[in-house]
């Protein structure tokens, strides 16, 4: 690894798509050199469908990188999200080798490897192995057995599976910018990687990610993840919500929700109007429309998407029982009043989750929730952990033109 070695994050969202460069001087010494963001286009729920629009998208946030580094980005991590990802349990068994009987590295690999053996649905790949506790001859609870003596080595693992064909058009769209992909990572994995510190991780929290189309969910508890979750709600609806309710265009209840829509209604005076002439270039007449009204209609919309998060809390028992709390990202978590409501539904403290381990640059615009996950991929880059599970297809951008080179050459020929 070179003393500054530079990762990029790429964070596919539905509603934009974020590009961050990360300068890695040494393992503690990181900084954010470039960033940049774009609207997405081909993308919805996280998944792609228009492959044309979803190229075009990555290649401007790619070019706008470039120009502010002045460097190429040749590989990036990816992050992918959608209500297509699942989480699995598995359990893998093995016999220790060593005649003397202490576990090795690779005894830890080949039970991992067992626990891959659990039967994926049709259609699915593995993202994602996840070790969260090892069992020596039934001594349960072991973090790390490697030098440790035993017989029986056994390991209880979070499986984190996708759809290939969604895991397949991604990865085309990143090749055909002329990028190779590192690692292709669940965004709210490295949303976490760029948000929680350890101790939140061991005390319990839940990190929840509000996205445009979707909401992600993550649980840590003694360090490991022990649930995950893609929630088919978003700020977009908010937006959809105040449209519809006020009779207005997208592109009104968009800046109506940025400027003074609040998650938090009892904080409203009934007499409170705005006039939405004000947000629009089109309407010339006053259309005097309550405060109120506004905070009623998101308040509703954030109220869906906490009990959907404390919903899936109770599936695990943590419903009101994460010491450490409820960590908010994404852009919505800049909502006015969001965090009031947050308390109040899930029971727990709340915070908003800003960017950690890295040095703050003068690219001010990295300091938000909404750059969290794009960052996080970043730092996921430049953690030297070797991801077990998901294997890159045996495919590049520079194998592709390889390939279509071949085939002209061979067309050529009688």
């Amino acid at each position: 690894m070179s003393q500054q070695e530079v990762i990029t994050g790429l964070d596919i969202g539905s509603s934009l798509i974020r590009a961050v460069a990360l300068r890695k001087f040494t393992d503690t010494n990181l900084q954010v050199i470039g960033a940049a963001e774009n609207v997405s286009g081909g993308i919805s729920k996280g998944m792609v469908t228009n492959i044309e629009d979803a190229v075009t998208s990555i290649s401007e946030v790619l070019e706008q990188l470039e120009r502010m580094t002045n460097m190429p980005v040749g590989t990036a991590v990816v992050g992918m999200s959608g209500t297509h990802i699942k989480t699995l349990e598995s359990t893998g068994v093995i016999a220790v080798a060593k005649a003397d009987k202490e576990i090795t590295e690779e005894d830890v690999e080949r039970a991992i490897e067992a626990a891959q053996t659990v039967a994926t649905p049709p259609n699915y790949e593995i993202l994602h192995v996840i070790p969260r506790i090892f069992t020596i001859d039934n001594q349960s609870g072991i973090k790390d057995p490697v030098g440790m003596s035993g017989v029986r080595l056994e390991v209880a693992t979070q499986i984190i599976i996708g759809l290939s064909s969604q895991i397949k058009n991604l990865t085309k769209c990143i090749y055909r910018t002329g990028v190779d992909i590192t690692d292709l990572v669940f965004g709210i994995l490295a949303c976490a990687e760029g948000t929680l510190n350890k101790k939140q991780k061991e005390l319990g929290v839940v990190l929840v990610n509000i996205g445009s189309q979707t909401t992600n969910l993550i649980v840590y508890e003694e360090g490991d993840v022990i649930h995950t979750a893609v929630l088919p709600v978003g700020s977009s609806h908010i937006t959809s919500d105040i449209a519809i309710g006020l009779r207005t265009s997208i592109e009104v209840a968009e800046l109506v929700k940025l400027e003074v829509a609040k998650a938090n209604s009892n904080k409203v005076g009934k007499r409170d109007e705005i006039d939405l002439s004000k947000f629009s270039s089109t309407e010339k007449e006053r259309t005097m429309v309550s405060e109120k009204h506004i905070a009623e209609i998101t308040e509703a919309r954030c109220e869906e998407i906490f009990s959907l998060v404390d919903k899936e809390l109770k599936k695990i028992d943590r419903s009101g029982l994460l010491p450490a709390g409820v960590v908010l990202t994404g852009a919505a978590a800049r909502l006015n009043g969001i965090i009031e409501l947050a308390k109040e539904k899930l029971k727990l403290p709340v915070f908003v989750g800003l960017p950690q381990g890295i040095e703050h640059s003068g690219i001010d615009k990295i300091n938000d929730p909404a750059y969290t996950t794009a960052i996080g991929l970043a730092l996921w880059g430049s953690s030297n952990a070797v991801q077990r599970g998901f294997h890159m297809p045996n495919i590049s951008a520079v194998d592709q033109v390889v390939n279509k080179m071949k085939g002209w050459f061979k067309s050529l020929l009688p």
